[in-house]
């Protein structure tokens, strides 16, 4: 038997006041630490940039006006197999639309998605075809945000999966999509893979057909120099699944203890992900990162959000990381494709629809580029539904 869902429940975030003062306390008592020699953040995320940072965080940032804006979505808890959900669910005023759920990844929530649900629920209103409109439920990943962590060890991306499946089919949903990227993107091919009747297409921000070193002895001479530099590219910065895998209890004690520090982190990798820019912030809000670093502090979820690396989720049974690989049985499309030779390995274990190769962004491209990821996920739903 499956998972199931008992009861849904409106909710709306109430953060109480005194968490608040509490967290703008913490960052004035900061012990600030010196900064260390090296060129730009050679060593890891700024001295004076955190610094000021940090400032606007507590002084100039305003969660009480977030709070409102991720109010206005629709919210609700349920139970499904045993621990508690939190979800968006924002009904498109077109009647015809097409349900789809969305994954959010690490270390992000929710968030990411503030500025896409709007163009994909009602795209007449942003210049596009009400015919492509969607109904999108936003589910929090268990030990994210409002959801319920794991209680034991074992928590699989199959089980989230099977809890999606149900999740849609408690709200009536007989015929669906599935997108997501980062962790998203391990989860969205799963749902199609466990509810391959009802899911109609998969669509993931990028991740099929990445090369591993088992690819190697069959590419030629150009697919090797590719190889050679995603390798440079891979290797750089914080092995976030290594550090997570080892020991995600010990950095939690500081991540839940510091808001700077949580900060920090937080930053060091959305600096990584954004990889095309100087720093995160040239690419995406300011006050929009620091609501995804509130999320996290308010709700103390940066040690249960680190999960699918101690569960090696995202690895292979050698524990060396692994990029998702899908399923054949419904049509995948990806917002940035790659190269032909990343087609070609995506095709081994996907039917690619959908492959575009110019489309913008780094890593988190809901929250650097709503408008078009809105319109690439409308462009490949668009040929399965």
């Amino acid at each position: 038997m499956g998972p199931s869902v008992v009861g849904m429940r409106p909710f709306r975030i109430d953060i109480p006041q005194a968490d608040l003062d509490d967290l703008h306390e913490r960052i004035a008592r900061t012990r600030w630490t010196r900064q260390l020699p090296g060129d730009g953040w050679s060593r890891g995320v700024r001295l004076d940039y955190l610094r000021e940072l940090a400032d606007h965080w507590a002084t100039g940032y305003d969660w009480r006006a977030a709070e409102a804006r991720l109010n206005e979505f629709s919210q609700f808890l349920t139970e499904i197999d045993g621990l508690q959900v939190h979800f968006l669910h924002v009904r498109s005023p077109e009647p015809d639309a097409l349900p789809l759920i969305i994954t959010h990844g690490w270390p992000n929530s929710f968030v990411e998605f503030i500025e896409l649900i709007g163009p994909l629920t009602d795209p007449r209103a942003y210049g596009g075809d009400p015919a492509q409109a969607f109904h999108v439920v936003v589910p929090s990943v268990p030990g994210f945000a409002f959801s319920q962590a794991p209680t034991h060890t074992g928590f699989t991306i199959n089980r989230v999966a099977r809890m999606w499946a149900e999740l849609m089919r408690g709200l009536g949903y007989e015929r669906y999509g599935t997108q997501g990227g980062d962790l998203g993107a391990y989860v969205a091919p799963e749902v199609a893979a466990v509810d391959p009747e009802h899911v109609v297409g998969v669509h993931i921000d990028g991740g099929f057909g990445f090369p591993t070193a088992a690819d190697v002895p069959d590419m030629n001479e150009a697919e090797r120099a590719e190889w050679e530099v995603m390798q440079q590219w891979m290797s750089a910065g914080v092995d976030h699944h290594a550090l997570l895998r080892a020991s995600p209890q010990t950095f939690a004690y500081a991540w839940d203890d510091s808001p700077v520090g949580l900060l920090a982190w937080m930053t060091q990798k959305f600096k990584e992900f954004a990889f095309m820019a100087e720093t995160p912030d040239q690419v995406i809000a300011r006050d929009h990162m620091l609501t995804n670093v509130s999320l996290y502090w308010f709700t103390g979820t940066s040690g249960t959000s680190s999960w699918p690396m101690y569960e090696r989720v995202t690895a292979h049974a050698d524990g060396v990381f692994a990029w998702p690989k899908g399923q054949k049985r419904v049509p995948s499309g990806v917002y940035g494709g790659g190269s032909a030779l990343m087609r070609r390995l995506a095709e081994r274990d996907n039917t690619i629809v959908h492959w575009p190769e110019q489309n913008p962004g780094n890593h988190f491209v809901a929250m650097e580029h709503p408008q078009a990821h809105a319109a690439d996920i409308r462009a490949f739903f668009e040929k399965v539904r």
